[in-house]
């Protein structure tokens, strides 16, 4: 189970830059305007070695200020009831907010970790300032500021302190698959064709599903967990809360799982949302099978199936080592190929190498395409290759210069062990450690 920590506060206190900051990209938009993050923003990120997902409550607020009050209390319940952790961001610059007030009222009733983050700190006046925020009875007051990035440190450590001990559920080694994908693509249907019953409700209604459903399976000799998450929606139709909620519920399905069933509708392809969750499923390391859904309503010559796959796999660049299958979730076509695909990647998730076989097969190859030279002109000597005894496939290649061998290189070696060693479907770690 991994962690997840929500960043709650009114409008404009600057949730986002400091969930940009945390996750080090620029994932959320940043405007002057109150309210601009309309997206719902994910991301991973990890301190001291913990890791957690971090998500940004701020697009949850929508309509005009008279609104902001009543969404930004359903936005904190909602936090409160699916986060395990809350940060609390008010803005030291202009001072105590009523609605400030209001959040922490909810917040304190809660039996939530809180940490009191005074953001746009940034000199000392601002510090003395932030005290007043104490006021609110949520303990300590961590001053920083997410522009700038002061006094972060100092929070990411309390932060990991504070965090729940990840329990990880052994689940007596059978596997779990989570289906995924955009409302309406058939994920009950698919869900209810491999259990031969109507389990979830099957409706045509976009997002019936609001929760994750665990279902253990046993047939065709295969003995797993499936999990049915509630749609994923594409940002422009979030408005309704219990949306948000639904996503904090996929993250945490995709989160629990090995490999991730990633379920597309052959009429629209591979669409901007789908890319959003497969990289969600790739930071998190999980196994991937594409299921492509909806066949038997496409015209078809013999080359359709190659070309669709082949579009897929450039949106998907660089990782496209995937197995895709199609399918017709109606007519039951295929669908249990699906599932042999999973089981397939889960075995290659977990595959060791030998550390003699690995040199024996990559030593050669490396001696005929060297790394370029490092910036100072020394070659760069691979002098053996590991792989670490970790849940996912992770490769160690001691050498001279670790920190000067280029990503292109790094990629053609990703490639040359994807060439030797199946593993389809599954994100490989390579790193460069100094003999």
């Amino acid at each position: 189970m991994g962690n997840i920590v929500a960043i709650v506060g009114r409008p404009n206190v600057g949730k986002s830059t400091l969930f940009n900051r945390l996750v080090q990209t620029r994932q959320a938009i940043v405007e002057e305007t109150a309210g601009v993050t309309r997206d719902r923003h994910y991301g991973k990120s990890d301190w001291n070695g913990k890791s957690f997902s971090l998500i940004d409550t701020g697009g949850y607020v929508v309509g005009s200020d008279d609104q902001f009050e009543k969404e930004i209390r359903k936005q904190a319940q909602l936090a409160i009831e699916e986060a395990d952790l809350i940060m609390f961001v008010v803005d030291a610059h202009e001072g105590m907010h009523v609605l400030d007030q209001e959040v922490s009222n909810i917040l304190r009733q809660s039996k939530r970790t809180i940490l009191l983050v005074a953001n746009k700190v940034d000199n000392n006046e601002r510090i003395a300032q932030a005290q007043e925020f104490y006021a609110l009875g949520l303990g300590e007051v961590y001053p920083i500021s997410a522009v700038s990035g002061s006094g972060t440190g100092d929070l990411l450590d309390e932060l990991v302190k504070l965090l729940p001990e990840e329990h990880t559920e052994e689940d007596l080694g059978i596997p779990r698959f989570t289906v995924v994908g955009r409302p309406n693509v058939g994920k009950s249907s698919l869900v209810n064709a491999f259990l031969g019953v109507d389990r979830n409700i099957v409706t045509d209604v976009a997002g019936t599903t609001r929760d994750a459903v665990h279902t253990r399976f046993n047939a065709f000799n295969m003995d797993f967990i499936l999990v049915d998450t509630a749609g994923i929606r594409k940002k422009a139709k979030v408005s309704e809360n219990i949306e948000f909620y639904s996503v904090m519920r996929a993250i945490r399905a995709i989160e629990e799982s090995d490999v991730v069933m990633m379920l597309i509708d052959a009429s629209t392809g591979l669409e901007s949302q789908d890319i959003n969750i497969l990289r969600l499923a790739l930071k998190n390391r999980k196994g991937l099978v594409i299921v492509v859904n909806k066949w038997d309503l496409i015209e078809k010559d013999a080359n359709t199936h190659l070309r669709f796959e082949q579009q897929i796999k450039e949106k998907m660049a660089p990782f496209s080592d995937v197995p895709i299958v199609f399918t017709s979730v109606i007519q039951k076509q295929r669908i249990y190929k699906a599932l042999e695909l999973a089981h397939e990647v889960y075995e290659n998730r977990k595959r060791q190498i030998s550390t003699s076989v690995l040199n024996e097969v990559l030593l050669p190859i490396i001696q005929a395409s060297p790394p370029p030279t490092a910036p100072r002109g020394q070659y760069i000597k691979i002098k053996y290759i590991t792989q670490l005894r970790t849940s996912t496939p992770q490769f160690v290649f001691f050498c001279n210069f670790p920190n000067d061998v280029k990503d292109s290189y790094s990629r053609f070696l990703e490639n040359k062990i994807r060439e030797k060693f199946n593993f389809s479907g599954v994100p490989v770690q390579i790193y460069f450690r100094q003999k």
